[in-house]
């Protein structure tokens, strides 16, 4: 696939004032293997889907793929709306700040923050369990899990560090090997299918069967990164478009796909047992249909390809998480140092450190307290970062209703995107994150009498809480600051 190659700049940055990396280097296609890599295809239907099946009992699980589908379109209206008007690398901070106010746009970002790092630091879990396992498992070799976090920490921090755009490729090259693999999957399921091709997972009866508030949290983790496109805007050639449509097939992939995966497991495993099987087999429930209905050799590779598709998501995380440090290093909400962008590689490179350091710091904690990585590092934090990201949704909805209000008519934008849309998203995502958080013992496996159900909850709302605090402090305190929050390359 051709790049457009962007012009490579010798003097280096050394402060947060200058300018963000330039425009003209990615497209939507590009914005798109960002967006869908960060959800990890081969992840979602190798540990997303059975343990939402296994944990929930909700056989609706490929009916709810296409519902919180359906509220993320109507979502992204009016986020489309709003990315016409704000181009920054703070996305939800800068739509907050822009329509509810500088003090709950620090909020959002704390709140950002919390979740993107969580998520991205969970699946660092996940990633170096299931690679010291198939190591172990095909070539003897007995690695710690950690050592092989370490590793991949590594490998993402120089990815990160280097340019967006090879970036780009080497998530392009990743997403196509996984997809298909999981094409490959689906149609050997329905073509096997043990007990026919059943439309009862699309049904209510299965929809409401089990924990449903669960089901929709754990379902909300395979979208986590399909609203990130607005943090591209400044590296994308025409970001008034750009944004708009990468969102918009993101999540009609991602929805899509997902749901009719989905479905194929259940009817590979037979429709009325893919509850037991996903308890019994876990994440091996995907190689274990693979090999029975295709072959070892399929299994074999589908779990090389889980590999390299944690390891995009990883990337993937990462560079939102280095570009939401960027944007509040430049306008000094952080440490200034974080704002700096490379004189080579126009990467944000600080930021892209910052991150790199954060991941190896909790993995560390985790593996010095011999924690599972599946069961606490992955799952933990994962549905975290998810619950965090459904709060972030309800709050720009909210955003984008104030931010058009002010504006009156003259924006341009049409009732739908700047009213109807942002009213039944925030009611409608509202309703998941209270679900979600009444559920989340569910979620995280845990007895009624747990001290993490709320515990993490918890840290999610007091990011917010701390956040917008700060606001209040830099508005009293530092109005200089104050002023530039959440205006972007403008401040």
């Amino acid at each position: 696939m051709a790049v457009e190659e962007p012009p490579v700049r010798r003097a280096t940055r050394t402060t947060a004032d200058d300018a963000p990396p330039p425009r003209g280097s990615l497209g939507v296609a590009h914005i798109v293997f960002f967006v869908v890599a960060a959800s990890a295809p081969l992840t979602v239907a190798a540990g997303g889907i059975p343990q939402s099946l296994a944990v929930t009992g909700t056989t609706g699980i490929p009916l709810v793929y296409l519902l919180l589908a359906a509220m993320l379109v109507v979502f992204s209206a009016g986020y489309a709306a709003m990315s016409r008007r704000i181009t920054g690398a703070g996305a939800f901070y800068a739509y907050v700040s822009h329509g509810l106010g500088r003090v709950p746009g620090v909020g959002a970002a704390f709140i950002a923050l919390v979740a993107y790092n969580a998520m991205q630091v969970g699946i660092y879990g996940l990633f170096g369990f299931t690679t010291a396992d198939f190591l172990d498992a095909k070539f003897g070799w007995d690695i710690p899990w950690w050592v092989v976090v370490f590793v991949g920490i590594g490998l993402v921090g120089i990815l990160g560090y280097l340019r967006i755009d090879l970036n780009a490729r080497v998530l392009a090259v990743l997403l196509v090997v996984e997809t298909v693999t999981v094409v490959v999957f689906d149609f050997s399921s329905f073509t096997s299918a043990p007990d026919g091709i059943s439309f009862d997972p699309f049904t209510w009866d299965a929809l409401t069967a089990g924990s449903t508030g669960a089901a929709f949290c754990f379902v909300m983790a395979s979208f986590m990164g399909f609203e990130s496109a607005a943090l591209y805007g400044e590296e994308c050639k025409d970001p008034k478009r750009t944004i708009a449509r990468s969102t918009y097939i993101a999540v009609l992939v991602i929805g899509v796909l997902y749901a009719i995966t989905a479905w194929a497991m259940m009817t590979g495993a037979g429709t009325d047992k893919a509850v037991a099987a996903a308890q019994e087999n876990g994440p091996n429930l995907v190689f274990v249909l693979g090999e029975d209905q295709i072959g070892s050799g399929f299994s074999d590779t589908a779990q090389v390809f889980l590999i390299t598709s944690l390891f995009a998501a990883l990337l993937s995380f990462h560079n939102a998480v280095a570009r939401y440090f960027f944007s509040l290093g430049r306008e000094q909400v952080l440490p200034r140092a974080l704002g700096r962008t490379h004189g080579r590689h126009d990467s944000p490179y600080v930021g892209s450190l910052a991150q790199t350091a954060l991941s190896f710091a909790v993995v560390a904690v985790f593996a010095s307290l011999d924690k599972d990585p599946m069961a606490t590092l992955f799952n933990w934090l994962t549905n975290l970062g998810a619950l965090g990201v459904i709060l972030l949704l309800v709050l720009t909805s909210l955003a984008v209703l104030a931010y058009f209000h002010r504006n009156g008519r003259a924006v341009g934008e049409s009732s739908w995107n700047r009213l109807v849309a942002p009213v039944i998203a925030a009611v409608a995502l509202g309703f998941v994150f209270v679900l979600a958080v009444r559920k989340f013992g569910v979620l995280l496996g845990v007895d009624s009498g747990s001290s993490l159900r709320w515990i993490l909850p918890a840290l999610v709302i007091g990011a917010g809480v701390v956040g917008s605090a700060y606001g209040a402090w830099l508005r009293a305190a530092r109005p200089d600051v104050y002023a530039r929050i959440g205006r972007g390359p403008q401040s």
